[in-house]
C-alpha cells in the first residue's frame, strides 16, 4: 500500500496475459517451424531412393510421421478407376492377418479417386459415402485423404487416419500432406523415369546377348530360357513362364519356368480358350491382369497376383510362343510401358530365333548339296574309273595264264576293287539318304557303337557297311541289330582275347546280315554256350532270321546274325 490505499493490479494481469499468448505464439512459431524443417526433410526423405516400391512405402511413413497420424496407406489406381495395390502403414501383423480383404477403392475411398480432392473428416461414419470396413479392419474415426499426382495423371492417393492422441486433423496437417504428395510424385516421377531408363539398358543388353547366342550356334531352347530369364529381369517379376503350342493348336505346353516363384507354376499346359496366355497367342497382342483370380485356365497359383502375357512373334505373324509373367500378390501389376516394351522385346528375339533358324536351313541345304555333288561325283567318276581297272585288269589274266602266281596276284586286286566298289556305292547309298540331320542315321548309330569298343578292345575294329541301310530298315528292326551287334562286341572284349575284329553290315537283296570275325581263342567248348549267344539267335529266330557261331576260317571265331529286311515298324 502506498497512502494508505491499495496497489492495482490489473496492470500487471493485462502483462501476464500478452506474455502467456506471446509464448503460445512463439511455440506455434517453433512448431511450424519443426514442421516445416520435418517436411524438407521427409522431401530429400523420399527423393533418394529410385526403386518405386521403396519409394511408395516411405511416402506413408513420412505422411504418418508428419501428422501424428496412427494409420497411413497408400493406394494406388489402376486403370479401370480401382485399387491396384495398397501399402498400409501402422498395422502389426496380427492386424493384417485378420483383415479379410485390402479395400477395393469403394466408398470414401472411391470418392477420392473419382473427385481427387483433400478429404479431412473429424468422423468417418458420418459421410454419406462411408462404405464400412472390411471385416477384421480396425475402427477408425478421423480421416485424411490427399491425392498424389504425377504430371497431370492420378497416381493414387494417401490415406491417413486417427490422430493420436484423440485430436482432429486441421488444415495445417492437411497443407503438409498436400505438400508432402506434390513432392511425392516428383519422386514416383523420377523413380519410373529411373526404372524406364534400367529397362531400355536390359532390354538392348539382352537382344545383343541373344543374337550373339544364335550365331554361335547356341541351341534354340537354351535361347528360349534365356530369353525368358531376361524379359522376367525387365520388368523385375518373380516368375517368367514360357509356352509353346501343342500338335492340335487346342493348349500350350509349358517349356520352362524361372524365378524366385517359379514353384508356384502349378500346371504343365493350360487351354487357349478362356486364358491370358490363350488370348496374347490368338491375338498376337500383350495381355495383362492385375489379379490372376479375375481370370480362369492359368497355370500360375494362387501366390501370384498381377500378371501379363506377351505373344513371342513379330509383325503378324502366328506367334511361336508365349512369354506368362507374374508378381507375387500385393504388388503393381504390370504397367503398359513395361507391356509395350516386353512386346517389343520378344518380337526382336523370336525374329533373332526366325534368323537362327533360316540360317540353319541354308547350312543343312548346302550340306545336302555337297552330299549329292559328292555321290554324283563318285558314281560318275571314281566307279567308272576302278570297275575300268578291274576289267583291264581280268583281261590281263588270260596273258599270264602260264604263271599261276601271277594270276592269282591279279585276281585279289580284282576282288580288292570289287570290294571297293561295294563300298563306294554304300557310301553313295548314305549319302543319297533324305534324313533329318539333327537325328542320328542307323550307319551312324553303328559307327559310333564300334568306336565304343575302341577303348574296352585296346584297338579299332574294323568296319564295312553296305547297302541302304538307312532306308531300308526300319527302326525296330534298326534297334535289334544294334542291340546284337553290342552285345557281339561285349563278348568279344570279355572272352575272345582277340587283337583284331572286323564287323560287316549289310542290307542286300531283301536280307539284313551282320557278321562279326576275330582272331581271339575261337568259340567256347560244347555246353559252354553263353546266354548272351541265346539271346542273339532268340533275336533272329522271332524275327524269322538265321543265328551261327562258330570257328572263323584261320582262327578265331565268326558269328553271323540275318533276318529278313522287311519288318514292320
Amino acid at each position: 500500500m502506498t497512502g494508505g490505499k491499495p496497489r492495482s493490479i490489473l496492470p500487471h494481469l493485462r502483462l501476464d496475459e500478452l506474455l502467456a499468448e506471446l509464448q503460445v505464439r512463439l511455440e506455434a512459431v517453433l512448431a511450424t517451424r519443426d514442421r516445416v524443417h520435418a517436411l524438407l526433410e521427409a522431401v530429400v526423405s523420399i527423393g533418394s531412393d529410385l526403386d518405386l516400391e521403396t519409394v511408395l512405402r516411405r511416402i506413408v511413413e513420412t505422411a504418418t510421421t508428419l501428422v501424428d497420424a496412427t494409420y497411413g496407406a497408400l493406394g494406388v489406381v489402376g486403370e479401370e478407376q480401382t485399387l491396384v495395390q495398397f501399402i498400409p502403414v501402422g498395422l502389426t501383423e496380427e492386424e493384417v492377418a485378420r483383415i479379410e480383404h485390402w479395400p477395393h477403392g469403394l466408398g470414401l475411398l472411391g470418392l477420392l479417386i473419382k473427385d481427387p480432392r483433400p478429404l479431412r473428416l473429424n468422423d468417418i461414419s458420418k459421410h454419406p459415402d462411408a462404405y464400412g470396413f472390411p471385416p477384421g479392419h480396425p475402427v477408425m474415426k478421423t480421416f485424411l485423404g490427399v491425392p498424389i499426382r504425377v504430371r497431370d495423371e492420378v497416381f493414387g492417393n494417401l490415406y491417413l487416419a486417427e490422430k493420436r492422441g484423440g485430436a482432429e486433423f486441421d488444415e495445417d496437417d492437411e497443407a503438409i500432406v498436400v505438400a508432402l504428395a506434390t513432392a511425392a510424385g516428383v519422386a514416383i516421377e523420377n523413380a519410373r523415369l529411373y526404372e524406364e531408363t534400367r529397362r531400355r539398358e536390359t532390354w538392348l543388353r539382352a537382344s545383343s546377348e541373344i543374337s550373339t547366342s544364335l550365331l554361335s550356334g547356341t541351341e534354340s531352347g537354351e535361347v528360349l530360357t534365356f530369353i525368358g530369364k531376361r524379359a522376367r529381369e525387365m520388368v523385375d517379376a518373380d516368375v517368367v513362364a514360357i509356352l509353346e503350342p501343342d500338335e492340335s493348336g487346342e493348349y500350350l505346353d509349358l517349356v520352362n519356368a524361372e524365378g524366385p516363384a517359379a514353384d508356384s507354376v502349378e500346371h504343365s499346359r493350360v487351354g487357349v480358350e478362356g486364358s491370358i496366355s490363350g488370348a496374347a497367342f490368338t491375338t498376337g497382342e500383350p495381355v495383362g491382369v492385375a489379379s490372376l483370380a479375375e481370370r480362369s485356365m492359368t497355370l500360375l497359383g494362387s501366390q501370384i497376383g498381377p500378371a501379363a502375357a506377351v505373344p513371342l512373334g513379330a509383325g503378324g505373324s502366328q506367334p511361336r510362343g508365349v512369354l506368362v509373367l507374374g508378381r507375387r500378390a500385393g504388388r503393381l501389376p504390370f504397367s503398359d510401358a513395361e507391356l509395350r516394351m516386353l512386346h517389343s522385346f520378344a518380337g526382336q528375339a523370336a525374329i533373332a530365333l526366325e534368323l537362327a533358324e533360316r540360317r540353319k536351313d541354308a547350312e543343312r541345304l548346302g550340306l545336302l548339296e555337297d552330299r549329292d555333288r559328292i555321290a554324283k561325283d563318285l558314281h560318275d567318276v571314281v566307279i567308272q574309273r576302278l570297275f575300268a581297272v578291274a576289267m583291264t585288269l581280268m583281261s590281263t589274266v588270260r596273258l599270264v595264264e602260264e604263271r599261276p602266281e601271277a594270276v592269282q596276284r591279279l585276281q585279289t586286286a580284282i576282288d580288292e576293287l570289287d570290294e571297293t566298289i561295294r563300298q563306294i556305292r554304300s557310301t553313295i547309298f548314305a549319302l543319297q539318304t533324305p534324313r533329318d540331320l539333327e537325328s542320328p542315321s542307323l550307319r551312324s548309330r553303328i559307327v559310333e557303337l564300334v568306336e565304343d569298343a575302341r577303348s574296352r578292345l585296346g584297338f579299332m575294329p574294323g568296319l564295312k557297311l553296305e547297302g541302304q541301310l538307312d532306308t531300308q530298315v526300319t527302326p525296330n528292326l534298326a534297334d535289334q541289330l544294334l542291340a546284337v551287334l553290342r552285345e557281339a562286341l561285349s563278348n568279344v572284349v570279355r572272352h575272345a582275347k582277340a587283337s583284331h575284329v572286323d564287323v560287316t553290315v549289310r542290307a542286300v537283296d531283301g536280307v539284313l546280315t551282320l557278321q562279326v570275325d576275330d582272331n581271339g581263342i575261337g568259340p567256347p567248348p560244347e555246353g559252354g554256350r553263353r546266354s548272351g549267344l541265346r539271346n542273339m539267335q532268340d533275336r533272329a529266330e522271332r524275327l524269322g532270321g538265321e543265328f551261327a557261331f562258330g570257328p572263323g576260317r584261320d582262327r578265331g571265331s565268326s558269328l553271323r546274325w540275318s533276318v529278313p529286311l522287311a519288318q514292320e515298324a
